[in-house]
């Protein structure tokens, strides 16, 4: 059972282990139940289709090795964080059962591309989604933006954007998850021609920062290794994540080693290998080798 809300903090800070992202929304949801195995015509409204995908979930979180031993924490879709499992809220469950916190996903979607970036949407539930994770005593927010270019005054547009909403997110008493992804379809020169001003935009931001201020920052897995570490190290960074963008979770754990002190935030790559059809035995099993392979990526950079 996880402890006091400082406790927690420290834990994510500096704890041993990786996030679990379990955060698809309507927009992510159907290509990754028809990877799981349900096919898009076995629901036939959007109801059925998070039913569907928060069955899935469920199997997820109540497998013996979905714990605190190996997971610091979980980032949930709105609608995740309001279901129940086993008679608890979600976010108890995890908390109290399982040991693991609790991010809240607050963006609405991308705009459309310009300059080679993808702004969020206005948040314009931003308000509302703050109660509800206050309420639910989840520690923090996610939010993603979109890279798909090496343009210096975009890639400042997405950083910009990102830390206006977290600070105020971090003003209600949140810790804010700031997601500026880069393609990984991008050639690997463009890429590294992004990683390197988005690091220095980030850079930029921290310094404007309060110094009681505390951000977690989610980045592409970069070109070059260790290109993040001075951002991992500064006053206000709780931890930096690694996302999978679309990496095997081979492929991903093995850049991820290459790139200590980043620790995984996996979605698709944590349930890569696990299929609806499956006995408990064998789902159960599937995850444990996941969880394993991507604790020691997180652990053993």
């Amino acid at each position: 059972m996880l402890k006091s809300l400082q406790e927690q903090l420290n834990r994510i800070a500096t704890g041993k282990g990786f996030f679990a992202a379990l955060d698809q929304s309507g927009g992510s949801t159907p290509a990754a139940l028809e990877h799981y195995g349900i096919n898009r015509c076995s629901f036939r409204n959007e109801a059925e289709m998070f039913a569907q995908v928060q069955a899935m979930r469920e199997r997820i979180v109540t497998a013996p090795s979905f714990s605190g031993s190996k997971i610091l924490a979980t980032i949930l879709f709105e609608k995740t964080v309001s279901s129940s499992v086993d008679g608890e809220r979600m976010c108890s469950f995890l908390s109290n059962k399982r040991g693991i916190s609790s991010f809240l996903k607050v963006d609405e979607g991308l705009s459309s591309e310009e300059d080679g970036i993808q702004l969020m949407k206005p948040l314009e539930n931003l308000p509302r989604l703050v109660e509800l994770a206050l309420d639910q005593q989840m520690i923090g927010t996610k939010m993603r933006s979109f890279i798909e270019g090496d343009s210096p005054e975009g890639i400042a547009a997405v950083v910009k954007q990102q830390f206006e909403y977290g600070r105020s997110i971090a003003d209600a008493g949140l810790i804010p998850i700031l997601e500026p992804e880069i393609s990984t379809k991008l050639p690997d020169l463009s890429r590294s021609r992004a990683e390197d001003i988005l690091a220095e935009e980030l850079s930029r931001e921290l310094d404007q920062l309060p110094p009681t201020v505390k951000v977690i920052i989610k980045l592409t897995l970069p070109v070059t290794p260790h290109l993040y570490d001075t951002l991992a190290s500064r006053h206000n960074v709780l931890r930096v994540l690694a996302l999978s963008g679309g990496f095997s979770r081979f492929d991903a754990s093995e850049r991820l080693m290459k790139n200590a002190p980043m620790v995984a935030s996996f979605s698709r790559a944590l349930l890569e290998d696990l299929r609806y059809a499956m006995t408990d035995e064998s789902f159960n099993q599937s995850l444990s080798e996941a969880i394993d392979q991507i604790f020691d990526a997180s652990t053993n950079g």
